[in-house]
């Protein structure tokens, strides 16, 4: 049965239901308006049949449209490798290292605009703002598709990468909105696997856009980003139509849907509510976690092997001495099988409530892929190391994001923090778009070893953080089973955030 239906039958039973549930949690609060839910009616009670039925219809109208940008914005940073080997290269005359500076460019761009992204994201509309970057990066990949020199190939790199900066940090915290921690990271799933299958559709797409070749006078490189790039500002305009803002003014949901989305939120991770509203303290409370900075180091771990193995595979399998079309189209498989596997790490997470396990399975898959392709194996086996190089650092990487998403308390604290582990970690993308050097072909022991030293870093802080976390919790349950424990008022627990008595982190 619909949510809905149970409400309109029995509006007045569950009124008093749910008003006893809130008494019981807030008999000592004054009342407080979390997400404009003070505008709405009592949250109902629901089975756990229609909660899954609402989140379904909440699913059906965010995870499609939000899918479909991400893997234009991957596809769209992404294929200048595939552009690589349909004459970039020569036509612009990127000897040495331009390539890689040209990679490295709009990886400072997007890490600085990051944090600043997701401020403006709280304080504007998710509806405008994100719909509105899309047809931006779109026109921009679009105009890099025209360029003539390397100076314009730079110039409009660092352009796409301001343009694309608000998107995924953006993203994730708008999720964090709208789902408790306990469904987050499938989301995070749903949305981050249109990377990989960006990675599918960049090879394919490729193969077919070669035969353009010519066509008015331009080679295959650049039908590349003028192809993808018209399809992205399609995409943007779409999403104007079809984006929703928070949760207390979706239209698409009942007034008591909208209540219950707010209501299950606000008590997520606390036991009085979590605090949404701007204060200065919020940025340096996540300035000066610990949490956020150990998680950096193992973002980094993962989007460091994620970036190497994204922008180079192309590069990397054509060493292995297939032809240029035979190369594109075998980056195809890997990123089936990771795609796969970063929904069902995704769902499996949520459904035991951890996230380091398939962190750490993914840095082990890293190993194994690295290890085999630093190595002097055929080129058959270096092909089959490259699917545990995609799906490992493709699969891990939305639990990373989930993780510290998770663990950080206050809608604004959890916004700077996620933008600053977004943010600082994507350097880690800069280092590996220069560590991949033409000379150092067909091996790449340069590259591959700097990728391994990014797993062992990983292999380092992720277990320091779990057994810290474990530390944290067992305290505070000892703390609150002592007679004499203090006991806070609901401002102080709520100032608190992930600090107070009552949260518990995820590991």
């Amino acid at each position: 049965m619909a949510p809905s239906a149970e409400w309109d039958s029995s509006k007045e039973k569950t009124d008093v239901t749910v008003n006893e549930k809130i008494d019981d949690k807030n008999q000592h609060l004054s009342v407080l308006d979390f997400g404009g839910d003070s505008q709405l009616p009592p949250p109902p009670t629901l089975t756990p049949e229609q909660e899954k039925a609402l989140y379904r219809k909440i699913d059906l109208r965010l995870m499609p449209i939000l899918a479909a940008m991400y893997l234009l914005s991957f596809l769209d940073r992404g294929n200048i490798g595939n552009a690589k080997l349909q004459g970039l290269v020569t036509q612009l005359d990127l000897t040495g290292n331009k390539y890689n500076i040209a990679l490295t460019m709009y990886f400072i761009s997007y890490t600085l605009f990051e944090c600043p992204a997701n401020l403006v994201l709280k304080r504007l509309r998710p509806s405008r703002f994100l719909p509105f970057i899309t047809v931006l990066w779109g026109t921009i990949v679009t105009l890099m598709g025209l360029v003539k020199t390397y100076p314009q190939l730079v110039g409009v790199r660092v352009c796409l990468g301001f343009a694309e900066a608000g998107l995924f940090p953006g993203v994730v915290y708008f999720l964090s909105i709208w789902y408790p921690r306990s469904m987050y990271q499938f989301r995070v799933g749903l949305f981050f696997g249109a990377a990989s299958m960006a990675g599918a559709f960049s090879g394919l797409l490729a193969y077919a856009i070669s035969f353009m070749g010519g066509t008015d006078g331009l080679l295959g490189w650049s039908w590349i980003f003028i192809l993808e790039g018209i399809a992205t500002v399609v995409v943007g305009i779409i999403a104007f139509f079809v984006m929703v803002d928070f949760p207390n003014t979706a239209k698409f949901l009942t007034p008591e849907e909208r209540a219950y989305v707010i209501w299950k939120k606000k008590y997520d991770n606390s036991s009085v509510g979590e605090e949404e509203h701007f204060s200065m303290r919020h940025i340096s409370a996540a300035f000066m976690d610990w949490q956020v900075w150990l998680h950096i180091l193992v973002y980094m771990s993962i989007v460091g092997p994620l970036y190497g193995i994204s922008l180079f595979l192309p590069s990397i399998i054509h060493t292995f001495g297939f032809s240029t079309a035979v190369s594109q189209l075998l980056t195809v498989p890997p990123y089936i099988v990771a795609t796969v596997t970063v929904y069902v790490f995704a769902l499996w997470s949520d459904r035991i409530q951890r996230r380091s396990p398939f962190i750490l399975a993914g840095l082990s898959m890293l190993l194994i892929g690295f290890s085999i392709n630093i190595s002097n194996a055929s080129p058959g086996v270096k092909y089959f190391g490259t699917f545990f190089c995609v799906t490992g650092s493709y699969a891990a990487f939305p639990g990373v994001v989930s993780w510290l998403g998770n663990n950080l308390a206050g809608q604004y604290k959890r916004g700077v923090g996620m933008a600053l582990h977004i943010g600082i970690g994507n350097f880690s993308g800069a280092i590996a778009s220069n560590v991949f050097r033409t000379q150092d072909a067909p091996r790449y022991i340069l590259g591959h070893g700097i990728m391994l030293m990014f797993v062992g870093i990983g292999f380092v802080t992720t277990p320091i953080i779990l057994l810290m976390y474990r530390r944290i919790n067992r305290t505070r349950d000892e703390a609150a089973a002592r007679p004499d424990a203090v006991k806070l008022s609901a401002k102080q627990l709520r100032e608190l955030g992930d600090r107070a008595p009552d949260f518990r982190y995820m590991y």
